[in-house]
């Protein structure tokens, strides 16, 4: 009997998410695609953990993050509170470990085999940085269950890929953009040309489209590639942003990581409208700024990690990739600031539309 079996005997199990339906059902938790936090949509069946030997008196699990740590990321802390929101429903340890900038790859192979030794599970891991040492230590660790966060290429039978619709979000996003805009032009700015912020850059435009068949939309990326430039730029990111709005832009899109700062200040500089990426940036924006992010779009770490935790505990975790899109509450927008208030109804419609895959959204320009 493993240590999650000991601490919450099955029947336990069963009543805690039975209660979890219950409290989604009746306190009105928001549905799919809505923009405030909730619990995942639905609570899986239960059937028995597999035995894997563990002797610990109390369910540990842990969350590793890459050289940013958790703090100088929206993203980063999300996935942290859904696993906290899980160790608190099962009364588990959770340990976070931060990597350093000089890290190697030997290091971080010592840093899963460690957590792994220590009798963790499941280890969250963000980003594919660390996806060459969750390939290499998972099949010595069998009875241990590693969640790879926003990447998918580790294929092992313990091993779960976590991955999001991106374009959903950015879909609704850009509909927000458009209905917002007074001059038809609307704006985009990416940190990188990658593969994965092209699909924030196709939803958005897509969304935008939809929501004005007549806006112009204007793209423009700091680093065609990772070894250009330091895509991290804020200076940078203001000043393509300042062409942007000098060019008709009147709301931008910035999915440029921690330059984003550079497109909000340069919005309240010109008293025009900025959206954000991933997590609800008007909370974690310096205040100066607030007033000009009229939205963002959300990238739910947190529910996929919580939903993964509960999968583990109750014996009924999938390995490969788990996609987290509107149908899940894995994407959305946020409402936070009142900004998109009088757009909100259109936005919700847009967002039950893809939920119901009736609206096929674009993952490339």
């Amino acid at each position: 009997m493993t240590a999650w079996q000991r601490r919450f005997p099955l029947a336990l199990i069963v009543i805690s998410l039975v209660g979890l339906v219950a409290f989604n059902t009746t306190t009105g938790t928001p549905s799919i695609g809505r923009p405030s936090p909730g619990q995942p949509s639905s609570a899986p069946s239960v059937t028995p953990w597999p035995e894997t030997g563990f002797t610990n008196p109390t369910p540990r699990m842990a969350i590793v993050y890459d050289a940013s740590g958790r703090g100088s990321a929206g993203f980063n802390e999300l996935a942290w509170e859904g696993a906290t929101r899980a160790a608190a429903r099962f009364d588990a340890e959770l340990e976070e470990v931060s990597a350093d900038p000089d890290d190697t790859e030997a290091d971080r192979v010592a840093r899963l085999v460690a957590l792994a030794d220590a009798r963790y599970t499941p280890i969250f891991v963000i980003g594919s940085a660390y996806a060459a040492a969750v390939a290499a230590v998972a099949p010595k660790y069998p009875g241990t269950w590693f969640g790879l966060l926003d990447d998918g290429s580790v294929n092992a039978p313990n091993v779960i890929g976590m991955l999001f619709n991106e374009e959903q979000g950015a879909y609704l996003v850009g509909a927000a953009a458009a209905l917002t805009s007074k001059t038809g032009k609307v704006g985009f700015i990416g940190s990188v040309q990658t593969p994965l912020l092209k699909k924030y850059e196709a939803g958005f435009s897509a969304g935008a489209r939809a929501a004005n068949p007549r806006v112009k939309v204007q793209v423009v990326y700091l680093s065609r590639t990772l070894g250009d430039a330091d895509p991290i730029d804020p200076p940078a990111a203001r000043k393509a942003a300042l062409r942007m709005y000098d060019a008709g832009a009147d709301v931008i899109f910035a999915a440029a990581d921690d330059a984003s700062g550079g497109v909000f200040r340069a919005a309240t500089d010109r008293g025009l409208w900025a959206i954000g990426a991933d997590s609800d940036q008007y909370l974690t924006s310096d205040p100066s700024v607030r007033g000009a992010i009229v939205t963002s779009m959300l990238k739910r770490a947190d529910v996929a990690t919580f939903t993964i935790t509960m999968e583990v505990a109750t014996g009924v975790p999938k390995d490969g990739n788990n996609v987290f899109g509107l149908d899940r509450d894995g994407v959305g927008y946020a409402a936070s600031g009142g900004f998109v208030d009088p757009i909100k109804a259109q936005l919700d419609a847009f967002a039950d539309r893809i939920a119901a895959g009736e609206i096929l959204v674009p993952t490339k320009p």
